[in-house]
């Protein structure tokens, strides 16, 4: 893998989404305490679990970086798919759990919170977003599926305190009868998060048994052994990911004349031009087969 990828910086990001969310987690639950709200109480709890789930995010992303050895020629790239599929789990999780909260506080009798709980409602949709839409840039980026769930949490986070957000203020506008508002926006939330979670699971299960990438990258790995002198064809193309780089196994036609010396020079620079191409290709197996006229 080049030394240049992207990817190598990336583990930082989970720390970054620890540190915010171990503010916001204390912020919700001390501002639910005083601001009579137990909507939020239970946001900042939910919030110590992706402290939890950011933290296997980092250690997934740590051991894919390793470099292969002896008993994994192919590295550790399959832990990144790995973290990302505990996100997923996470995420229907939490959404199971938001949901029996949201419904054990509609049937029990509540009082309306203060509205300084809106303030810090605000604050912590704010940072949420920005984390998510900061964190799955990145991970988008460079593929990495890992990222992408943790991102996803935080957009989750985010979307439960907007609902809670609406809720509130229904129930402040509305007065007395209108308590149970902010959980019901809860219990709607959970549903996006559940289908978030489902997204992720399918997209970590997909790295995890090697299914094959887009088609557009599959043609630009084509097009660029292509453009090498010397080859005459692509006869298959095979791509896995791993992690957040791909295997390549490609069979590449040079001239049926040509003598083992020039074809293999050849599939030398096919190797050579993927690897260092920007498609973040950390290996690639070169077949060389004659190309008949």
């Amino acid at each position: 893998m080049p030394s240049n990828d992207p990817a190598a910086s990336l583990t930082k990001l989970p720390l970054i989404g620890v540190g915010v969310n171990v503010f916001l987690a204390a912020a919700k639950i001390a501002g639910g305490v005083f601001g009579n709200s137990y909507a939020l109480v239970a946001d900042g709890i939910e919030s110590t679990a992706d402290i939890v789930t950011s933290l296997v995010v980092w250690a997934g992303l740590r051991v894919a970086e390793r470099p292969p050895n002896e008993n994994h020629p192919y590295g550790y790239g399959k832990a990144e798919a790995l973290a990302g599929a505990m996100s997923g789990l996470a995420l229907l999780a939490g959404a199971v759990t938001i949901a029996v909260q949201s419904i054990e506080q509609i049937r029990e009798p509540q009082h309306l919170p203060h509205w300084s709980t809106l303030l810090i409602l605000l604050l912590v949709i704010a940072a949420k977003f920005s984390l998510a839409w900061w964190i799955g840039r990145a991970g988008r980026k460079v593929g990495s599926t890992a990222l992408e769930g943790d991102a996803w949490h935080h957009g989750s986070d985010a979307l439960t305190s907007a609902a809670a957000l609406v809720g509130i203020s229904i129930g402040l506008i509305g007065g007395p009868g209108y308590e149970p508002a902010d959980d019901w926006a809860a219990l709607a939330a959970c549903f996006v998060i559940a289908y978030s979670g489902v997204r992720l699971l399918r997209l970590s299960f997909r790295d995890v048994l090697d299914a094959a990438p887009s088609p557009e990258f599959v043609e630009q790995v084509r097009q660029a052994a292509l453009a090498v002198p010397g080859v005459r064809g692509i006869d298959k193309v095979r791509i896995r990911k791993s992690g957040t780089t791909h295997y390549v196994d490609i069979h590449v036609q040079v001239d049926a004349a040509a003598s083992v010396r020039a074809g293999h020079d050849i599939g030398g620079a096919v190797r050579g031009t993927l690897r260092n191409s920007p498609l973040r290709i950390a290996d690639v197996l070169v077949h060389i087969e004659p190309h008949d006229h």
